[in-house]
Order: C-alpha cells, then sequence, then structure tokens
C-alpha cells in the first residue's frame, strides 16, 4: 500500500512537471507570433517587431506629430487601424509583439505614401487558451490559420456587386484619361454650386491651385475630405463617385470607403478659409475671403429679392426704406397691412395682434438663420429675459459655493456654448454684492454714538480696532475681521425692508409711520473647536476659531399707545438669518483674546442703548431702537464672559446661586437670581475685600464670581446644548444600569469600560448608532427615545428597573418640547401645563430609583432643566427661539466656505469667509434661491415697482426651471 502511494505521488508530480513545461513551451511560442495578423516572426521577412503595449517608436511619433493627432501609445493607434482592443490581454493567451508588416499598415493609414504591404480584411486573429488542441504549439514556425466563415446570401449579393463595379471600372480605365475626367465631372455636376478656381483674386503658382482644388470637378474645395490615400476632393463629389463607379479612390484607384473621409488638419482648412476671392455676382467687384462667400452670397439675394417684390416709383423722389421713414410715414406705408393682420388676429388668435407680429417676426427670423436673436425673441415673448439678473447670478453663486474662478470659468463656458451672455460677469456680481454687504446705506444716530466713528462707509474692519495699545498689553496672537455694529445692523435691516413695510401693510398700519420702531436681536457667540483645514500664508495662530453673530428676532412698532409686532423671525435657528459679525482666529478659553477683540464690539452695542438709529426706509426716514439679548451661549462661554467660576464649581447654576449640594436636597423649587449688573457688584467685593474676609468667606459671599464681567448676557438656557448635557447623562445611567450599580456601586474602571462597550455594541446593532467621543445633537436627537429605552432594557435583567427607565425616558420626553418648540404656548400647551407635575416626578424618580447616582450631586442641566424652565418661559415665551442652534449651524459653512471661497493668506481668508457668510444669510438672496420651491411650474418676475431698494433696481424675469438646471 505504501508502495503504490508513492507510485501515485510521482506520477503526479511527473505530470505536474510536463504540464508546467507544456505552458512554458506554449508562451515561448506565443513570443514568436504577430498579435494582429498571427505571422510567425522565425521567417526572414518578419525579424523586425513592435510591442503591443507602451508609447510609439519614435518615428510613428514624428509622424503623428505631423498630422495633427493625439494618439501617442500603441493601443490606441491598433484600435483606431484595426478595431482591437489589446488593453485587456492576458499575456498566457495573446502575444506580447506585432510584426513590422502591420506596423506599415498603420504607418500607411496616417502617411501620404502606399506601402507594398498585404493584409485581408477581416483577417486579424482571434486568440484562445491553451489546450490539448492548441495551434499555437502544433504550427509555431508557419504562422496560424484565420477561420474561414461560411458565405450567406448577403455576401453572395455583395460579390455580384463588386464584379459588377469592377467591369465598369475597368471599362473606365481603358478609356483615355482625358474622357475618365469628363465622365467624373459629368457624375458631379457641380458647375453651378462650387467656384472655379478662375476667381481666385490673386494670381497663385500652379502646384498651389492643385492642392486646394477638387482632383474631380477641379473647383476649389467646397467643404473638403479628405481620404486614406491622402487625396483632396468636395465631400459632395467623392460622395457622388463612389456611388456610381465604387469604392475606389478617383485619383489612384485605392480602396476607399465612404466611412474612410475624414476632415483635413485645421491648418490647411485655415489656409483655405483665407483665400481671397472675387464676387461672381455681375456689377460687384468686391474681393471677399472664401469663408465669408457664403454670407457674401446671401446680401446679393436678399437685394434681388427686394428688387423683385419693390413697388413702381412713379417718378418723384426714390422710395426710401422702410426703416428710414418717421413713425407716421411708417403707419401710412403699412396701413393695409396692419388692417390685414388686425382681420385676421380677430378671427384666428382673439385680437391678441401683438402675439401675430411677434410670432411673424420669429419666423422670419428663424427662415434667415438668425436664430442668435430667434432665441432672444423667444425668450422675451415667454416672459423671460435673455440674461439673468447680477443678484440672481451671485445667489446662484454663493448658494452654490462656487469661487470666483468657478464661477468665472462656467460663465464663460455657457456663453461659448449658448451664444449668450446668461450670466453676468464677476465685475457685475462685486457691483452687487457691495449693496448687500454693511457700509453701502447712509444713517445717522441720535445722538452720535459715544467713541463710534460717524463715517457709514466702513466695511470688514480688523477685529482689534478700537482697542487702545499700549507696550504693557496683552499680545494678543491672533487673526481677527468684522463689521462695525451698527454699520451690520443698518445693512440688516434694509436686507429685510420689504418683509418690514409688507408687516405694516398686513397690520393695517399706515406707510408713513416712521416709528419708533423697536428691534430685539438675539446675540450667539460659541467656539467652532479645530479648524485647521487649510494652511496658508500668515503668522503662526492658533487653528480654533470663534464667531460672534446676531439675529433679528422680531421687530415692533408703538401706535396709539401700544406695540404693535410687524416682523418676526419664522426659523429663529436657522443659519440663513444668523448674521456674522465677528470672525476669529482663537481659542474661547483664551480670556484675554476674547476679551481684547470683542471689548470695542460691545462697546459700540452699549453705545447703541442710549441712541435711536434714524434710517430711510420705503423713501421715508424711520426711527430704531434696540434691545439686545444675549442667550446663545453655552454655559462655558456665559461663565467666561460673566466673570463666573468653571462648570466644576460648587456653585452649580449661572442662573441662582445654589450650591450642588443645595441643588441635589431640593431639585425643583430654585429661582433665577443672578444678573449681570449684580456679577459687577460681586466682582468689585471680590477685588477690593472691603470686608476684610477670608478667602472661604469672601467665595461665599460673591457666589462663585471670580473675574470681571464684560458681556452683558440675559440668564436662560441654551436649549441645544441642554439636550446634549442631559442625553449625556442618560448615556451614563444606561451604562449603570447594565451593570446594576444600585447593587455594587464600588465598581473597577475596567467593569465600567466594559459597560459602555456593550451598550455601544447594542446601539449600533439596534438604533444604527455609532459611538462618538463627544456627543452631537444629532445623536442626542436619536438617543432620547422611547425605542432606545427599550433597547437597553433587553441589557438589564430586572423588570423593575425596566419600568423606572421607561418612567424616566417617558417624562424627560414630555418636558423636553416644552424648552425646544419655539412657541411653546401655541405648540405644545398641554405640556406647557403638565410642566411642573412631570418635572417634581421625574425629581423624585431621581432621588428614589437612582438615588445611587444622585445622592448629594447632580448634573447643571438636569438642575436647570427641572428648576428654571417655567420662570424662563413665563417671562420670554420661549427657550427654544432663543438657542445658538443656528450659531452652531454656521460652523459647517465657515468650514465649507474657507475651504472653497476664501484666498490662501490667512489675512485675508477671515475677510472673504466673514463676506460670503454675511451674503449667505441675506433675505434679499435666498428670495432667488427659493423662487424654484413656489414657483415650479411657471415664470417668476421682479419689476423695479416690487424693489426692495432704491439702491437695487430690479427688472428681473427668469424661470424657476433656469434656477433649477443651474
Amino acid at each position: 500500500q505504501v508502495d503504490l502511494t508513492d507510485n501515485r505521488q510521482a506520477l503526479e508530480k511527473d505530470l505536474n512537471d510536463m504540464k508546467i513545461q507544456d505552458n512554458a513551451t506554449h508562451q515561448n511560442n506565443l513570443k514568436q507570433l504577430c498579435r494582429i495578423c498571427g505571422v510567425s516572426f522565425k521567417t526572414d521577412c518578419y525579424k523586425r517587431t513592435h510591442p503591443v503595449h507602451g508609447p510609439v517608436d519614435d518615428e510613428t511619433l514624428w509622424l503623428l506629430r505631423k498630422k495633427e493627432k493625439k494618439a501617442t501609445s500603441w493601443p490606441d493607434l491598433i484600435a483606431k487601424v484595426f478595431k482591437i482592443d489589446v488593453r485587456g490581454d492576458v499575456d498566457t493567451i495573446h502575444p506580447t509583439r506585432f510584426c513590422h508588416n502591420c506596423w506599415s499598415i498603420i504607418h500607411r493609414k496616417f502617411s501620404n505614401t502606399l506601402c507594398e504591404v498585404y493584409f485581408p480584411r477581416n483577417g486579424t486573429m482571434d486568440w484562445q487558451p491553451h489546450s490539448a488542441s492548441c495551434d499555437v504549439c502544433h504550427t509555431p514556425s508557419r504562422g496560424l490559420k484565420r477561420k474561414s466563415q461560411p458565405p450567406s446570401a448577403q455576401h453572395g449579393k455583395r460579390v455580384k456587386m463588386t464584379a459588377e463595379r469592377a467591369r465598369v471600372n475597368r471599362a473606365i480605365k481603358n478609356q483615355p484619361q482625358i474622357n475618365n475626367k469628363n465622365v467624373m465631372k459629368e457624375i458631379t455636376n457641380c458647375k453651378n454650386k462650387h467656384l472655379s478656381t478662375k476667381l481666385l483674386a490673386v494670381d497663385y503658382p500652379v502646384d498651389f491651385i492643385k492642392s486646394i482644388s477638387c482632383q474631380i470637378c477641379e473647383h476649389i474645395l467646397a467643404d473638403p475630405v479628405e481620404t486614406t490615400c491622402r487625396h483632396l476632393f468636395c465631400r459632395t463629389c467623392i460622395l457622388k463617385c463612389i456611388k456610381v463607379m465604387g469604392s475606389y479612390c478617383p485619383s489612384c484607384w485605392y480602396p476607399c470607403f465612404p466611412t474612410d473621409l475624414v476632415t483635413p488638419v485645421k491648418s490647411f482648412l485655415n489656409i483655405l478659409d483665407s483665400l481671397s476671392i472675387r464676387c461672381p455676382v455681375k456689377e460687384c467687384d468686391e474681393e471677399i475671403l472664401h469663408a465669408k462667400y457664403g454670407q457674401h452670397l446671401s446680401n446679393h439675394k436678399e437685394m434681388k429679392e427686394r428688387e423683385l417684390y419693390s413697388p413702381i416709383n412713379k417718378g418723384g423722389r426714390p422710395r426710401q426704406h422702410l426703416l428710414s421713414l418717421t413713425r407716421r410715414a411708417q403707419k401710412h406705408r403699412l396701413r393695409e397691412l396692419k388692417r390685414q393682420v388686425k382681420a385676421f388676429a380677430e378671427k384666428e388668435e382673439g385680437g391678441d395682434i401683438k402675439a401675430v407680429c411677434m410670432t411673424l417676426f420669429l419666423l422670419a427670423l428663424r427662415a434667415k438663420n438668425e436664430h442668435k436673436q430667434a432665441d432672444e425673441l423667444e425668450a422675451i415673448m415667454q416672459g423671460r429675459g435673455s440674461g439673468l439678473h447680477p443678484a440672481v447670478c451671485l445667489a446662484i453663486r454663493i448658494n452654490t459655493f462656487l469661487s470666483c474662478s468657478q464661477y468665472h470659468k462656467m460663465y464663460r463656458t455657457v456663453k461659448a456654448v449658448t451664444g449668450r451672455q446668461i450670466f453676468q460677469p464677476l465685475h457685475a456680481l462685486r457691483t452687487a454684492e457691495k449693496a448687500l454687504l454693511p457700509g453701502y446705506h447712509p444713517f445717522e444716530w441720535k445722538p452720535p454714538l459715544k467713541n463710534v466713528s460717524t463715517n457709514t462707509e466702513v466695511g470688514i474692519i480688523d477685529g482689534l480696532s478700537g482697542l487702545p495699545l499700549s507696550v504693557d498689553d496683552y499680545p494678543v496672537d491672533t487673526i481677527a475681521k468684522r463689521f462695525r455694529y451698527d454699520t451690520a445692523l443698518v445693512s440688516a435691516l434694509k436686507d429685510m425692508e420689504e418683509e418690514i413695510l409688507e408687516g405694516m401693510k398686513a397690520k393695517n398700519l399706515d406707510d408713513y409711520l416712521n416709528g419708533p420702531f423697536t428691534v430685539v436681536v438675539k446675540e450667539c457667540c460659541d467656539g467652532m473647536g479645530d479648524v485647521s483645514e487649510k494652511h496658508g500664508s500668515g503668522p503662526v495662530v492658533p487653528e480654533k476659531a470663534v464667531r460672534f453673530s446676531f439675529t433679528v428676532m422680531n421687530i415692533a412698532i408703538a401706535h396709539r399707545n401700544e406695540k404693535i409686532r410687524i416682523f418676526e423671525e419664522a426659523k429663529p435657528n436657522s443659519e440663513l438669518c444668523c448674521k456674522p459679525l465677528c470672525l476669529m482666529l482663537a481659542d474661547e478659553s483664551d480670556h484675554e483674546t476674547l476679551t481684547a477683540i470683542l471689548s470695542p464690539l460691545i462697546a459700540e452695542r452699549e453705545a447703541m442703548k442710549n441712541s435711536e438709529l434714524l434710517l430711510e426706509m420705503g423713501g421715508i426716514v424711520r426711527t430704531f431702537k434696540f434691545i439686545f439679548r444675549g442667550t446663545g451661549y453655552d454655559e462655558k462661554l456665559v461663565r467666561e464672559v460673566e466673570g463666573l467660576e468653571a462648570s466644576g464649581s460648587t456653585y452649580i447654576c449661572p442662573l441662582c446661586d445654589a450650591t450642588r449640594l443645595e441643588a441635589s436636597q431640593n431639585l425643583v423649587f430654585h429661582s433665577i437670581t443672578r444678573s449681570h449688573t449684580e456679577n459687577l457688584e460681586r466682582y468689585e467685593i471680590w477685588r477690593s475685600n472691603p470686608y476684610h474676609e477670608s478667602i472661604d468667606e469672601l467665595r461665599d459671599r460673591v457666589k462663585g464670581v471670580s473675574a470681571k464681567p464684560f458681556i452683558e448676557t440675559v440668564p436662560s438656557i441654551d436649549a441645544l446644548h441642554c439636550d446634549i448635557g442631559n442625553a449625556t447623562e442618560f448615556y451614563r445611567i444606561f451604562q449603570m444600569e447594565i451593570g446594576e450599580v444600585y447593587k455594587n456601586p464600588h465598581a473597577s474602571k475596567e467593569e465600567r469600560k466594559r459597560w459602555q462597550l456593550t451598550l455601544d455594541k447594542h446601539l449600533r446593532k439596534k438604533m444604527k448608532l455609532k459611538p462618538m467621543m463627544r456627543m452631537s445633537g444629532n445623536f442626542a436627537r436619536k438617543l432620547m427615545s422611547k425605542e432606545t429605552v427599550e433597547a437597553v432594557c433587553e441589557l438589564i435583567k430586572c423588570e423593575e428597573r425596566h419600568e423606572a427607565l421607561k418612567e424616566l425616558m417617558d417624562l424627560y420626553l414630555k418636558m423636553k418640547p416644552v424648552w425646544r418648540s419655539s412657541c411653546p404656548a401655541k405648540e405644545c400647551p398641554e405640556l406647557l401645563c403638565q410642566y411642573s407635575y412631570n418635572s417634581q416626578r421625574f425629581a423624585e424618580l431621581l432621588s428614589t430609583k437612582f438615588k445611587y447616582r444622585y445622592e448629594g450631586k447632580i448634573t447643571n442641566y438636569f438642575h436647570k432643566t427641572l428648576a428654571h424652565v417655567p420662570e424662563i418661559i413665563e417671562r420670554d415665551g420661549s427657550i427654544g427661539a432663543w438657542a445658538s442652534e443656528g450659531n452652531e449651524s454656521g460652523n459647517k459653512l465657515f468650514r465649507r466656505f474657507r475651504k472653497m471661497n476664501a484666498r490662501q493668506s490667512k489675512f485675508y481668508e477671515m475677510e472673504d469667509v466673514l463676506k460670503h457668510h454675511w451674503l449667505y444669510t441675506s433675505k434679499y438672496l435666498q428670495k432667488f434661491m427659493n423662487a424654484h420651491k413656489t414657483l415650479r411650474s411657471q415664470g417668476f418676475t421682479i419689476d423695479s415697482d416690487d424693489r426692495l431698494g432704491d439702491s437695487l433696481p430690479l427688472e428681473v424675469s427668469l424661470e424657476s426651471n433656469d434656477l433649477v438646471e443651474l
């Protein structure tokens, strides 16, 4: 049995060696064969070979450049000449070289000379993988046979036609050459169509005239084509000859097919078009270029038709052209035609004379091939302008995030393809954007602002302007750009001019009321984190950014001892209404830098509180007062700008004076006690210590104030960060419930890490939630749901804990809409009424069922959610409307504008980002981008009567489909 096994293994080894040797032989045989025709290289005639893949040789490259061809590799040429794609070749099946005979055929295709080469039609090889009956291995020295196809009926018919054509050709060949030429001229019959060489204005050499004339009709080439044998003919002449005499070149009788005809090189066509020709029309001695002959001849035809239909002038002055007459004379001459058109319009088109006349004009333009003017007329007839208004182009550029170079490329391409200037050039867009940026509109403050220039033409300025500098100042290592606060507010009001006037009209107020208007402004400020996406030239600055922005929330007018609200922002948390005021490359934790940049801005804000703005709106100078509410700050920044200790402080809340222990013992019953004024007073006590107390006593007196407050904020809750903070706490509760901390409160770090991994894996599987390093708003929204609790309960064994966790989530989901909605009294009145009960029940659950987590401590956002929400809503009417979500949404816009629209230098990129972000929030531009949503099927027109301001006259007419396509 052992011997049999050894014999079998030896036999398998021999077979394997034979197979390897056989494949090696096959590979060697393939190397001796031509890839295209299959001929063997062992014969003396075919010893010179060429690679199938790779660049062409120098001789072929020189020929291709001479003939202005773009191909530079052998695969491209083989595919063009032999219709063989060698890019997918396999070395074990296909040869890697081809013979010199096939190389000569390629050269014949692109050269003027005819090579003595022979290659049968449809004679390329069909290569197959190696097998027992392999033709490659059996006949390597003689080449390979090509498969012969069985004759078909169509093939027989083609043979008969070819034989008949050959008989005709032999008859023609046997005749003298002059008779042959005459026959071909009779076939083409183009004497009255093509131009004779006698019309050439210059006495050119004979050889040159032959090179520009057709080889058949001997006229100047008209629509010239080139055959494979490099002879030139008129297109109509060669096609007629091929149809009658067969597929041969009339000059050298080389086989030629209609599909082989190509246009000559461009340089030859340029020479042909530049020939000077005498006009063949009698009494016209004008010399014109060959390229413009058709246009010149059409002018003669128009004059001839005009003379044909011109009425007889019976003496007197010569009859004048219609366009040279006065309007009265034109009416007199066309009175009969006008009566006929009027009668036709009343009979057929319901009396629409204008439509009939414009249609006639359109048909006349189309008949004369004046398609450019016809397209413009058709656009006017359909209610569209011939081009887009610069403001529309600017809206398209800003909302599609196109840089200047990208927009200019699109502008040139559209203009070249359509022949019309649909888009406006960049200089027109820059003119349009000036009216939308701060610093364009004149205004006045009464009384003038303290320490603020009266100049109104102030655009983007350096963020450090207005800051007094001295030698001992803290070195500000940052780049900041901002608008002046008052010019930015004026530009925002002018941008909303139409909404303000329409609001007055909707409230039945007179347009001439000049105020005073009360404008409520929401202020937001937040850090954007790491923005190190693009590095340009400039100083080394922190790759973190901070943005200060504002939103016009509502505008009211005092009328008859009451305030009437004429405007209210419908989407106060949208990035489209959150206007950027200041951008800086700085860390929000850097108190000194933040103070240095925002202090001038805050000084302007404080000055505006005590003055009234005089601004022209709707042709009337109106008065505006401003109320600033700093609510769009997260807790970290509130503590920073109000001078409070960090969030880990004993004093847990920036709204009240409660400590963490007091807040955990009394979860619900607290009231708002802190204010900006009180914080300033406490800072003075902290700084001067007038009662000479110890550090602990002094800290207890000032309730956590440790720095000077420099921005006035409204004590409130930021709904977005409240949602994220509470979701983070629920995420920890889920982990502790999985680990049963209520039984074992002293778990190790490794165990807690294992609970977190288990929860992440389960949430990914059930809820499609990917674990995150820092919780985002979207993750928080998905996490806080009943489905998530159901999924988490699958990992918890105790049914009692299931019920407690579900009730806790249910109560939270009932409380959440109250602080998230923009107007809870309208959107969720029942939940608003139940909020106090739900919050008390929520607090009871925390202090009983989840005592292991909240005994003697509570999170900042849980405290604010349970204790302060009803009081804030009673004061402001909403929490969600005053959140910082619009400012947070602008973070992605900052990154996108910085990446696509900003210049490389760090000094200029902040300026570009600030400008483009401001334009992105323009309501005037948003109107154009939203046009296609409301008017999908019909046109969209803005007349000068409906314009937003005198500075931007609008006469725009476009279809919504135009914007959709763009």
